[in-house]
């Protein structure tokens, strides 16, 4: 069974330096799995730490690119048009393509990121996200109240309709989306058989990066700031001009809506700063929540040194031992 390693947790942890250095120790290479990364030109807001003059790079098939920083190949920047929706349905697919490609290669695919949907659908796989929209059926069930949703759900799809909890049932998106999957299934029966067989399975070794809440929070103060220097503003401010809307998909990651009042003149530099800074510990606390109930991740406090060359004890013993 090929191996491959996951390093997650929340973000300002320092999963990305550690990535380079374990890739270059076990001659990897990285697979970002951050939602936010995936589109062109948002580069300072998202944190791609990329090399100054960093151009993308192709191998033979041309379509997904990559960067190098440091000598390490780092996949999954810039896959989208950030004036586009981008699912994670067309994840999963560079994802798939890209790790197959490293392995082949004979390397070490280093799964990297805070988004935890990503890494799971690689990981476990997620076979829904293959189910298409259906506009009609939303249009149908667009200003139907969330009682007589869940009520068409349980008469559909009853251990779906079970497995909700309380903030699922009260979720009119979720809800659709569940009657919308349910309804495909039942249309598709045979395809959707064969979709759940899709996924490849792994040796999966999982590395957790945490802190104490007051470090995780002072260190994202410190990179808002930083962002901020490094041209944050700027960077909105070429996207609006490329047409990117303030409403689009890309425009709602965390770094870049939130500036929409500040450069329609509402409010000042240093409100948004410190609603930026909020919002990022708010992201920090649920990436922590979803990474916890994942029971497969070795966790190492990064305030602790001696966790470094555990860490590095950890994954030589995982990929030196041949699966059985």
């Amino acid at each position: 069974m090929e191996k491959l390693l996951v390093i997650c947790g929340p973000t300002a942890t320092g999963k990305t330096p550690l990535a380079i250095k374990l890739a270059k120790r076990f001659n990897g290479e990285i697979v970002s799995a951050d939602s936010r990364q995936v589109y062109k030109g948002m580069d300072i807001g998202t944190g791609k730490d990329l090399p100054v003059g960093a151009k993308i790079k192709y191998l033979w098939f041309g379509k997904y690119g990559y960067y190098e920083i440091d000598t390490v190949k780092v996949w999954g920047y810039d896959l989208a048009d950030p004036r586009h929706e981008y699912s994670v349905a067309q994840y999963i697919k560079f994802a798939e393509r890209i790790i197959s490609d490293i392995l082949k290669r004979g390397k070490l695919p280093i799964l990297v990121g805070g988004t935890g949907l990503y890494i799971k659908a690689v990981v476990d796989g997620i076979p829904t996200v293959y189910i298409p929209r259906d506009n009609r059926l939303r249009k149908n069930f667009e200003n139907r109240d969330v009682s007589g949703l869940f009520e068409t759900l349980a008469q559909m799809d009853s251990i779906r309709a079970a497995q909700m909890n309380a903030s699922d049932k009260k979720n009119s998106r979720r809800l659709v989306r569940a009657i919308e999957v349910a309804t495909w299934r039942i249309n598709n029966a045979e395809k959707g058989q064969r979709m759940e067989k899709r996924k490849k399975d792994f040796d999966v070794l999982m590395i957790g990066l945490m802190a104490p809440a007051v470090v995780v929070e002072e260190r994202i103060g410190l990179r808002v700031r930083e962002r901020m220097e490094k041209g944050i503003l700027p960077e909105i401010k070429k996207l609006l001009k490329s047409g990117v809307g303030w409403d689009t998909q890309a425009m709602g990651s965390m770094g870049y809506g939130i500036w929409r009042d500040y450069v329609e003149g509402e409010v000042d530099e240093k409100n948004i700063l410190g609603e930026w800074q909020r919002e990022e510990v708010k992201y920090a606390r649920r990436q922590t929540t979803w990474f916890r109930k994942e029971k497969r991740v070795n966790w190492f406090d990064i305030t602790q040194r001696s966790n470094a060359p555990k860490v590095e004890k950890m994954v030589k013993k995982w990929h030196n031992t041949k699966y059985v």
